[in-house]
């Protein structure tokens, strides 16, 4: 067994059933040994930024790691945004690179970068393999540390000799003993003990969750907590889909771009108890006034998060779904909320009932998200991708029991497409549809090839403006002087362009055939493009 054998051996240990990736002379040993293995999937992506995308979307919806594997130099260098994108949002991942020779590091090489190095500050751990009879224990020390703790992205540099050298005698570990990481799991009894008082105090109080509540598999606990003692919760843009948008005590998303009866809750609690969020600066626009009005409880997994961006008055640092179940293990008060609890629903139908602007010869992506969301699937997966349609669709598209996915903390354009891939390639029958701008649908639509390779079934819904619709929307206001370098001229015609890849597609701008195209669109076979014609001064505030 050669060290390429022992990586792809590795990983069947670690029951990886499937890789997203681009070859490259410097990776081709391992996937020469990964062609041995068809149990494990392999897709090749069409540019290697989208195997972190990909792998991203496929841990958010399976719950497992994420795999993808590129060539050295500009194939690393290209996954550093997938990377990033991962790691601003706690996704699990192990991206594997090839690398140069051992002996010709530092000499800059064909197709050689440094990339332990240029991934250092945006991954929770990287490795340079030296000798092939360590990688079993890497590979089992990556998948431990990527998906432990708070989760993230871990890098594994093989350089091609490496790959090559002869592995004396492979064993794979079973366990792991990392010195100096040991991730905090159960919160302390005494930091519980006043967390449990402080919610029986309070008269207003309003729980915000964030993304690390579906990291930590946390949802029914949270549902559980907010029910049992009548919270009203809001959400941070990563943790849209935690409850059904007509749970009566969902308040919709907080922040610069959230929903009105969210950010108004916020502005009147009493108590805030923060899950799984690191709070910031989109979602708590002036940390130092909620400190200042309100008591506090953040519950988070990292403690480099808690007191980072807001000091909490308890801290209470542990896996999520721990402590949300040593809470509900105390005999909790409920707090006597009822007339909090009841402005705020007044708060809340306002919103939801509030009558959309209409154009001629235009469709507003309010209205289409709002019937779109009531035709999908109960738990149907979307894939956000960034820049208006996101605020639009995180604001206005009705949630079920599914998943919304998006990239909230780097806010990569291209994002949602490749994502999607990852989705279906976890669940194939999971309904799934891709929510993007004209913007971003042309960072990533070289992926509708890896779609019509696989036969997926993809749904597309492409809002066109002809304009970067948010930055316009930031351009025309003060201090700016109005739009520059915005307009998406030279654009391609997107039914041709879905057509080359053998993609059916739609175009509607007429909101009185809304409900007629989306019934089409939903029960066309196979994956399907809607072109939906916005007006380019469509403003999130409109």
């Amino acid at each position: 067994m050669n060290g390429a054998q022992a990586l792809i051996e590795s990983l069947l240990q670690e029951q990886v059933d499937h890789i997203f990736g681009y070859a490259g002379a410097t990776i081709c040993p391992a996937v020469d040994a990964l062609k041995a293995h068809p149990e494990i999937g392999y897709t090749l992506v069409r540019t290697e930024q989208n195997a972190g995308h990909m792998a991203s979307g496929y841990a958010r919806v399976s719950g497992k790691v994420g795999v993808c594997m590129v060539t050295s130099g500009p194939g690393a260098t290209n996954l550093i945004t997938g990377v990033a994108t991962a790691y601003m949002d706690s996704i699990p991942m192990v991206a594997i690179t090839g690398q140069v020779p051992s002996n010709l590091l530092g000499r800059d090489i064909f197709q050689e970068v440094d990339i332990t190095g240029a991934v250092a500050p945006f991954s929770k751990h990287s490795y340079l393999v030296k000798d092939a009879n360590d990688i079993p224990r890497i590979v089992k020390e990556a998948f431990h540390i990527a998906s432990t703790g708070r989760p993230g992205p871990v890098l594994i540099d093989i350089p091609i000799d490496v790959q090559n050298q002869e592995v004396k005698n492979f064993h794979y570990p079973q366990q792991v003993n990392i010195r100096g990481y040991k991730p905090s799991v159960k919160g302390n009894e005494l930091q519980i003990k006043r967390v449990a008082e402080a919610i029986s105090k309070a008269k207003q109080p309003l729980i915000c969750a964030g993304g690390g509540v579906w990291l930590a598999h946390a949802k029914e606990e949270l549902l559980e907590l907010a029910e049992r003692n009548q919270i009203p919760v809001v959400k941070t843009m990563m943790g849209i889909s935690l409850m059904p948008t007509d749970h009566p005590l969902n308040l919709g998303m907080i922040g610069a771009h959230g929903n009105h009866c969210a950010n108004k809750a916020l502005a009147k609690a009493d108590l805030l108890i923060m899950v799984g969020t690191r709070a910031a600066d989109r979602a708590v626009i002036d940390p130092g006034e909620i400190q200042r009005r309100m008591a506090t409880i953040h519950i988070d997994v990292d403690p480099a998060e808690i007191g980072k961006n807001m000091q909490a008055a308890i801290p209470l640092v542990g896996d999520v779904k721990v402590i949300l179940r040593q809470l509900l293990d105390r005999d909790i008060m409920p707090p006597d909320s009822a007339a909090w609890l009841e402005r705020l629903r007044d708060y809340r139908k306002a919103e939801l009932g509030r009558v959309f602007p209409r154009r001629e010869g235009y469709v507003f992506p309010g209205t289409v998200l709002r019937k779109l969301g009531a035709k999908l699937n109960d738990d149907a997966a979307i894939c956000v991708d960034v820049g208006q349609n996101q605020i639009f669709t995180c604001k206005y598209l009705p949630q079920k029991n599914g998943r919304l996915l998006t990239s909230g903390g780097l806010g990569t354009m291209g994002y949602a497409l490749p994502a999607a891939v990852g989705v279906k390639v976890a669940q194939p029958d999971r309904q799934t549809v891709v929510v993007c701008g004209d913007g971003s649908f042309q960072m990533a639509m070289n992926e509708l090839a890896a779609i019509k390779c696989a036969g997926m079934d993809i749904k597309i819904v492409l809002f066109q403006n002809q304009v970067l619709g948010l930055v316009n929307q930031i351009q025309n206001s003060a201090p700016y002087h109005g739009p520059f370098g915005v307009a998406l001229d030279g654009s391609p015609d997107f039914p041709t362009i879905a057509a080359a890849y053998g993609i059916p597609s739609m175009t509607v701008s007429d909101e009185d055939k809304l409900d007629e195209v989306l019934d089409r669109f939903l029960g066309s076979e196979g994956s399907c493009l809607l072109i939906c014609r916005v007006h380019p001064d469509v403003s999130t505030t409109d």
